[in-house]
């Protein structure tokens, strides 16, 4: 049991592989290519290795929830080295416990639930060796172990597919975006790219760029025929209670939502809400406290869920395409602007009159109907995986527990 690597900050971001404490919390397993990189010498990298069926924890945090989540090492990764807010543990002999079984074991609730018990918090949360003296496993023969290690390892490669599918997706999304309306290179009347294919251009002094003959400036208030946020919980309902699901800025992620991470409220409460926010299939919900930009798009009627007061929700023109509205919202140069405007140091957040004044390039009605029906289906198949995954999610956390403790068994 070693902690890792104490680095210095002109170390990071070259160098060799380097597992962060992000990596560690965020995946049951260990990725195949790491994001972060250390400048790490040879004996750092024997000193802190990283090896198959290595377990490395997270070992202090901010608060109790974060602590001991854990990521198994199924491959070894040469020359890696591993942060030194993580635990390695390395077992001493093989065939005992198998990685992908104790992959999933160690973040059930029983385990997490155990495992926070025993933390012990101060200024910070944190781990000890001690704690690991007297927490109890629940191991089946291994070849239980592999039969539900394995079947279980199959959801999560499905998710991860999908995934990596939404990743490329989404790529694709921005790319023709940035081809079509920022380098203007979208098809012209003979399907050939307008600007490359010498498309006249005209200097717009109030974006101060060329935009192509024709075009115009505009406001992004001109796009939207409604905009409004949700309803702040302070004097108008108690969270906490109820089935149905209260999303701020901490459960919407890009392109999804959180549901896991979401409050809670009840019927009354959402009702209320619901006449704040009116929410309804094609609007775009737009993160406006903290971090700004975030964005999900509305494919199914809300009816068990709304958002806070932290973020917009934002209905385009009827005249105005869905799928490329989204894309406008999503766009890098529409976010480093509603970035920009945004008021606060600690918790910087978006003032909605500020926020309708960005200044836009009118794109004609024809050339972003021709966007939006290219990219509508990129949008649907990561709506779609996201929804599977959410599903497969499901199923795996509902199997586990009767898997480990025999209620069910894998032929």
């Amino acid at each position: 049991m070693s902690s890792g690597l104490s680095s210095k900050k002109e170390q990071a971001g070259h160098g060799s592989p380097f597992v962060s404490f992000r990596t560690v919390f965020n995946n049951y397993f260990l990725p195949n290519e790491l994001e972060d990189k250390m400048d790490t010498s040879l004996s750092e990298q024997e000193i802190y290795s990283v090896k198959a069926d290595d377990i490395l924890l997270t070992r202090t945090s901010e608060t109790i929830d974060e602590l001991g989540m854990s990521c198994v090492v199924l491959n070894d990764v040469p020359n890696a080295t591993y942060s030194g807010f993580t635990k390695r543990l390395r077992p001493k002999v093989k065939g005992v416990v198998y990685s992908k079984y104790i992959g999933f074991y160690l973040r059930t609730k029983m385990f997490r639930k155990t495992m926070t018990n025993n933390a012990f918090m101060t200024l910070r949360a944190s781990l000890n060796d001690e704690i690991f003296s007297y927490l109890k496993l629940y191991l089946p023969d291994y070849q239980t172990q592999v039969k539900i290690g394995d079947f279980l390892y199959s959801l999560n490669q499905k998710i991860a597919i999908n995934n990596k599918t939404n990743t490329e997706l989404e790529n694709m999304a921005k790319t023709i975006y940035d081809y079509w309306f920022s380098q203007f290179d979208f098809p012209d009347k003979n399907g050939h790219p307008y600007k490359t294919s010498g498309g006249q251009m005209v200097y717009n002094e109030t974006l101060k760029r060329e935009i192509p003959a024709g075009w115009t400036n505009c406001i992004f208030n001109d796009y939207v025929e409604r905009i409004t946020n949700g309803l702040n919980p302070r004097k108008n309902f108690v969270l906490g209670t109820g089935s149905n699901y209260y999303v701020t800025i901490r459960s919407l992620l890009d392109n999804d939502i959180d549901w896991d991470n979401c409050d809670k409220c009840d019927d009354v409460a959402l009702s209320k809400i619901n006449s704040r926010s009116q929410l309804q299939i094609g609007d775009v919900i737009f993160s406006a406290i903290g971090t700004i930009g975030r964005t999900y798009m509305i494919y199914e009627k809300p009816s068990d869920w709304n958002i806070s007061e932290t973020s917009f929700t934002i209905r385009p023109k009827k005249n105005v395409p869905q799928d490329f509205f989204y894309s406008l919202l999503r766009s890098p140069e529409f976010q480093k602007q509603a970035d920009h405007i945004a008021m606060g140091s600690t918790l910087r957040c978006l003032v909605m009159d500020s926020f309708c004044e960005i200044p836009c390039i009118l794109v004609p009605t024809s050339i972003s109907e021709q966007y939006s029906k290219l990219v509508k289906p990129l949008y649907k198949t990561i709506y779609d995986n996201n929804k599977q995954n959410r599903e497969l999610t499901k199923l795996r956390d509902y199997l586990l527990p009767l898997l480990m403790n025999g209620q069910i068994e894998v032929k």
